[in-house]
């Protein structure tokens, strides 16, 4: 389980990206990069980590739920997520 604080963190940075997007574009295509770099480091998209919505785990993540591979099993075998199943054959 992750600190609150990284959650938190993570948070904050996504705000920050989606607040200075139109900006970074803008200056990007214009090709100001002094201006670029006098943005907020936590402003570059790249900084970004995605992270477990449930425990805030940094690693073993599943784009598609959201969620790391231990959430992910635990929940499709409580039938938690609609559609999937686990295999047998």
């Amino acid at each position: 389980m992750a600190k609150e604080s990284m959650k938190a963190r993570e948070v904050k940075r996504a705000k920050l990206v989606a607040k200075y997007a139109d900006k970074r574009a803008q200056l990007k295509a214009e090709g100001n990069y002094d201006a670029l770099q006098a943005l907020p480091k936590n402003a570059s998209p790249v900084r970004l980590h995605n992270r477990c919505s449930i425990t805030g785990r940094p690693k073993g993540f599943i784009r598609q739920f959201g969620v790391s591979r231990i959430q992910f099993r635990e929940m499709a075998s409580a039938g938690l997520i609609p559609g999937v199943r686990k295999a047998s054959w």
